[in-house]
């Protein structure tokens, strides 16, 4: 019996050792004792399982100590293995044919595998192995070395392991005897093996790579440890650091085999309580993200070999590693930055199966909780943490890729410290093939579920995590991935709650400036974004683009094949919200949890959706996006956008945005910096025009718009709207296509209806201005609190579009814009534009008193006529900040020259383009209306507004059916002999056509008594729909006798005049006086205002302070000289109003107008005064009164208050 345990013994030791021979095979009674042993790397590499490109190249024994149970238990009592050191190397092979070599010296190594389950294979599963100290060192070289040298290789690192113990135990992983722990397999198709591995204490070293001292750079380095580059990153230095130490942990192995003892599968189970790292410096931080990376690539290289990844897990169809960490801590330490991560349940599980010709690895990460915190800020901040509202108790869904992926290979189920409670922070699944399958088959897909975060962006902590991420996570093309293969990923997020603090001394060179009011009502600002998700594959359906109807991409169209020339991309939300943040809503989130608390919302979009489809142009694997002579098609599509603004929040908006470019420019020179170091490879050669897609396009759909901008306030409450927009179905597409030796440049715009309300000025009493409405109806207020609106802008839509009988609204706006632009100067002749433009159902109201009215209240203008005080300095604050950049040409190069100039005269595919050779442009107004709208008209529109009439009707207004503007260019050659001649041209636009149809101007209809009186064909008659009026048509074209002129001499060719019905003109002298003081005030607000802008432009100093003082009193000057009374007198002067005050309203000077409309308003106020007493007193004395003369006096007294009202606004028209 002791000689078959010997052989077996040694048969064993054959498999595990190198040049085993058995002369050192001495058995001293039960001891066996070795020393200096190589192990077989081979077998190593087969049993445990470890990647197909990392090999093991030296793996050495100290002293081994076998130790044998008597022959009587040798069935029940295992065999002690003690090493007292165990040294391992692995590396990663750099090329696919080295894992195949790998792969051959594993198959033979294993080729003794599957003989039947015997004596000896029972010996060497039921052994004990202690270790005392295990060294392994990992050298990758994957990652960014490719890119930088050897100073941005990837570091060794170096793991030590000590009290090591492996023992065999039953599937409950209880230690029994050999014997029970067999008894499992007992009765079942498969053999199980169950070991459990503890391990005392583990420690991580990173070291730096050899080649790293070779560096020139570093060599020549003065500094050492303390060298810095010129963003101040500590990058170059690193000569070694502790990354963990005393980590104590225990693995479940459980080993499955068939019947004849071939390997079916392994699955390994590693569980470390906690992990702690105190302290890790700048230059270990990011030493540590390159090791990662490299040790990714490594473990999902693409190239190797199919037999190399079966062989990987000893012949098993079917591996399974994963590893549980309860709690990660790891503390950033450096002198002026110090940073904390926390997480929590970290499980990572990979799973391999394996056909003997493709291997599919599904790998799978959750991690319950995690927080990042900078400790060296004051107050210390938390960085990221996961949300503490709206948490979902559903669990996530898993892939369908990742559904029953693998039969599990540890029969009982998960084990209790597997299982996480609650529902996971982050959820990642990901499915690789190897080798990468060719198209339409996908190589990976990638799915990341996310439950909601919290982020605050810190400028210091934001630049130092940037530059950690940008330097260590680098990774060479094609090293994972070839470039055929085909990818698709998935990323949700639940819900994020992005934070931007703002502090007071950021806005020294902002907009802002010193305004201390507007610096002291915000913090920042915070972005709430709900259910986000992000695809990309080229099998996504992109429904905003339509590319089925896209000729273009006929590449992309549903059913053609996918492959790496095709990308597509979508991002979908279903809310996202951009709030300010008040220092007050601070406060009170110290006191109540809600999120919200203290928030002004600014932008608010509801389910948008970015789609994006790019493909190269000859089929070719897509590596740079955008690709050159490519095609590509963006879409984006907002069904809701709100935004609420007021002046304080503007200009803190644009602090913030120039605040947020300056953190951009330098987290730029960062990245700058990066590139220089790794040497990556220039852009591509060439003109502007070959770096650029050939045929792109952009649209933008965005179903409901609602801009408005709110008063002033600086206190807790939002400001109440002064101004409302609001827009329906719009819709914009831009283009741009390269013909050969030309680029065409197209874009249109439809838009359905839009419609512009601002507040009430709020200088109208309307109690004084209508009688007989009851005083508790005063419109003052809305249901929310806030002032009324006027609508001065809107459309009437109701058009005459008919399709399958129905009618269909006409769009408001309708814009299509052609520019062909030539590369040579030879095809200038094909320089075209064509503009076509629509606009229809335009109504105006309001009035530029009105109007004037607003720009003061809104502080635009201010008390002088100028411009306020808070728009000059925002002006004078962006002109200064760098916010001036967007206005600033931006080179064509990407080396950052000013002037952007090629070398060798070459202007990178542009020229100087000059005039148009072809000029078509087309300009179309379609019913139109301008409503000339005073006080009283206002005051009407809101008492009688329950009656069936138009606004329009209310009021003095014009209109026109169709204004049609044409604009084209001479013909470009003329015939000679039997060629052609190419004729410059002077003008661009040498024969404009405009034409006007339906041209009317209509009064108020009457109102008599305050009762509204329509007859019977005013009811059947629509004004807006009158076919009536005045048709002009004008033909103009340039005249040639100055051919000198800079300028083109316009010379009307022919015009037209006519009139398809007969023309009615009919007002009384009151309607008259009320609508040339209507004007006169009109005329007057639009000369203050076009003196107001002047000055803002800072005009008024070239055109002379005369002019300014007579825009100032245009309406005056002009207009109020009309009416006089040498004009009147030859009129009739008599009317049907009971008093005759009015006639003699207007006199000579304006002085005595004043005095005389003054003096006839108090005469009709006491005689209605009188009218009033008497008729009180009649009624109060009578028993039974009469009806028929109270009735009588009540009609007087209504005469009486007309006349005052036409007395009040004549004297409103005259002050």
């Amino acid at each position: 019996m002791e000689s078959i345990l010997a052989r077996a013994l040694e048969y064993t030791l054959k498999y595990w050792l190198k040049s085993f021979s058995r002369d050192q095979f001495k058995l001293n009674g039960r001891t066996v004792l070795l020393s200096n042993l190589d192990m077989n790397g081979d077998a190593l590499h087969a049993s445990v399982g470890l990647p197909p490109a990392l090999n093991v190249t030296t793996a050495k024994i100290g002293k081994l100590e076998i130790t044998l149970p008597s022959v009587s238990n040798v069935q029940v009592e295992p065999i002690v293995v003690q090493i007292d050191r165990l040294d391992l190397v692995l590396e990663e092979k750099m090329d696919s044919d080295a894992c195949r070599s790998s792969a051959n010296s594993q198959a033979v190594a294993s080729s003794s595998k599957g003989n039947g389950y015997g004596f000896a294979d029972k010996i060497a599963d039921g052994m004990t192995i202690e270790v005392g100290t295990v060294n392994l060192m990992i050298e990758t070289h994957g990652g960014g070395r490719a890119q930088g040298g050897a100073t941005w290789a990837s570091p060794l690192a170096s793991i030590t392991m000590r009290k090591l113990l492996l023992y065999t135990t039953n599937e409950q992983w209880q230690v029994v005897n050999l014997k029970e722990a067999r008894d499992f397999s007992n009765g079942k198709k498969n053999i199980y093996v169950f070991k459990k591995l503890e391990w005392e204490s583990l420690s991580i070293d990173l070291l730096p790579h050899p080649d790293m001292f070779l560096d020139a750079s570093l060599t020549c380095s003065d500094n050492g440890a303390n060298r810095r580059d010129d963003d101040g990153a500590k990058r170059v230095f690193f000569g070694g650091e502790r990354f963990l130490e005393g980590i104590s942990g225990e693995a479940y192995i459980t080993i499955q085999r068939t019947e004849l003892n071939s390997p079916l599968g392994l699955e390994v189970q590693l569980h470390v309580p906690e992990a702690i790292c105190p302290a890790l410096s700048e230059p270990g931080l990011r030493a540590l993200l390159r090791f990662m990376t490299g040790f990714y690539v490594c473990l999902n290289r693409g190239d190797v070999d199919s037999r190399a990844s079966q062989q990987s897990t000893e012949a098993a169809g079917r591996s399974l590693v994963s590893i549980i960490v309860d709690h990660i801590f790891l503390c950033i330490k450096d002198a002026e930055f110090q940073l904390e991560l926390l997480m929590q349940s970290l499980f990572f599980s990979r799973a391999s199966v394996s056909d003997g010709e493709n291997t599919k690895n599904l790998s799978r990460i959750t991690l319950g909780g995690l927080f990042l915190r900078d400790t060296f800020s004051h107050p210390p901040c938390t960085l990221v943490q996961p949300s503490m509202h709206a948490t979902t108790k559903d669990p996530p869904v898993v892939p369908e890729f990742g559904m029953n992926f693998c039969p599990p290979i540890y029969p009982l189920g998960d084990q209790k410290w597997q299982l996480i409670e609650g529902v996971p922070l982050l959820c990642l699944y990901s499915l690789q093939m190897k080798p990468s399958p060719a198209p339409p088959f996908f190589a990976s897909q990638t799915v990341i579920d996310c439950q909601p975060l919290m982020i605050n962006l810190q400028e210091e902590s934001c630049l130092r995590i940037t530059s950690f991420l940008a330097d260590g996570i680098v990774v060479n093309p094609g090293s994972v991935l070839p470039d055929f293969s085909i990818n698709s990923l998935t990323f949700s997020l639940k819900e994020l709650d992005l934070t931007v603090p703002l502090e007071p001394g950021k806005f020294d060179s902002g907009v802002v400036g010193n305004n201390q009011a507007v610096q002291n009502s915000f913090a920042g600002a915070r972005l709430h974004v709900e259910n986000l998700i992000f695809s990309e594959s080229p099998a996504i359906k992109l429904p905003l683009l339509n590319l089925e109807k896209d000729p273009a991409c006929f590449l992309l169209w549903e059913g053609q094949p996918i492959d790496a020339s095709q990308r597509k991309y979508t991002i979908q939300s279903l809310h996202l919200s951009l709030s300010l943040e008040t220092y007050h809503g601070l406060e009170s989130q110290h006191r109540f949890p809600d999120w919200s608390t203290g928030l002004w919302r600014c932008v608010e979009l509801h389910h948008i959706s970015v789609e994006a489809a790019m493909v190269t142009a000859d089929g070719a694997p897509l590596k740079r996006i955008p690709p050159p002579g490519g095609v590509v098609r963006i879409g984006v599509a907002c069904k809701e956008y709100l935004s609420n603004t007021s002046v304080e929040q503007l200009f803190f908006v644009l602090d913030l945005y120039v605040y947020l470019g300056s953190v951009s420019e330098k987290i730029a020179k960062v990245g700058k910096s990066n590139k220089q170091k790794r040497n990556e490879e220039k852009s591509l050669s060439g003109g502007l025009i070959d770096k650029v897609p050939s045929d792109t396009a952009v649209i933008l759909n965005l179903k409901d718009l609602q801009l408005r901008f709110l008063e002033s306030s600086f206190m807790d409450n939002e400001g109440i709207t002064l101004v409302q927009f609001g827009g329906q179905d719009m819709f914009v597409r831009v283009s741009h296509r390269t013909l050969g030796g030309a680029i065409a440049v197209s874009s249109s715009i439809h838009w359905e209806s839009v419609q512009l309300d601002c507040v009430d000025d709020g200088k109208m009493d309307f109690k004084n201005l209508v009688e007989d409405v009851p005083t508790e109806n005063v419109p003052v207020v809305v249901g929310n609190g806030h002032r009324l609106m006027r609508a001065v802008f809107w459309i009437d839509n109701t058009g005459r579009n008919y399709q399958n009988g129905a009618l269909l609204p006409v769009p408001f706006l309708e814009i299509n814009v052609v520019h062909v632009m030539p590369f040579d100067a030879q095809d200038m002749e094909c320089h075209s534009l064509s503009v076509s433009a629509k606009v229809a159902g335009v109504r105006l109201g309001g009035g530029m008193k009105y109007t004037e009215a607003l720009l003061h209240r809104f502080g635009i203008l201010g008390p002088d006529g100028g411009p306020g005080k808070e728009l000059s300095k925002g002006l004078k604050n962006l002109s200064a900040g760098p916010l001036s950049k967007l206005l600033r040409q931006s080179p064509l190069t990407e080396d950052g020259s000013e002037n952007g100039d090629f070398e060798d005269g070459e202007s990178g595919g542009f020229l100087e383009l000059g005039k148009p050779e072809d000029v078509d442009v087309s300009i179309e107004l379609n019913n139109w209306l301008f409503a000339l709208e005073g006080e009283q008209e206002m005051a009407e529109r809101w008492w009688f507004g329950d009656e069936k009439i138009s606004r329009e009707e209310r009021c003095w207004h014009t209109m026109f059916q169709s204004l049609k503007v044409k604009g084209k260019s001479s013909p470009k050659h003329v015939s000679n002999g039997g060629g052609h001649c190419l004729q410059n041209l002077k003008y661009p636009i040498e024969l404009i056509t405009v034409g006007v149809e339906g041209l009317q101007a209509l009064k108020p209809l009457s109102r008599k008594n305050g009762l509204r009186i329509v007859n019977q064909q005013e009811k059947t008659k629509n004004p807006v729909e009158n076919s009536g009026g005045i048709n002009l048509e004008a033909h103009l074209v340039v005249s040639n006798d100055d051919e000198t002129a800079e300028t083109p001499n316009w010379v009307i060719e022919n015009l037209k005049f006519s009139v398809a019905q007969p023309i009615e003109a009919v007002a009384t002298k009151e309607e008259l006086q009320h609508l040339a003081g209507l004007c006169k005030s009109e005329v007057d607000s639009m000369g203050r205002i076009t003196a107001g802008i002047l000055k803002l432009l800072k005009l008024d100093a070239t055109i002379g302070q005369a002019t300014i003082d007579q825009l100032s009193n245009l309406g005056s000057e002009s207009l109020g000289k009309i009416f006089t009374s040498e004009k009147l007198s030859r009129q009739n002067s008599g009317s049907n109003m009971a008093s005759t005050s009015s006639s003699n309203a207007i006199k000579e000077s304006p002085l005595h107008n004043v005095e005389s409309t003054l003096a006839s308003l108090e005469s009709a106020i006491s005689d209605s005064h009188a009218k009033c007493s008497a008729l009180i007193a009649e009624v109060g004395s009578l028993d039974h009164p009469e009806k028929q003369q109270p009735l009588a006096d009540m009609k007087e007294l209504s005469q009486k208050i007309e006349s005052m009202q036409i007395l009040l606004r004549q004297l409103r028209t005259q002050i």
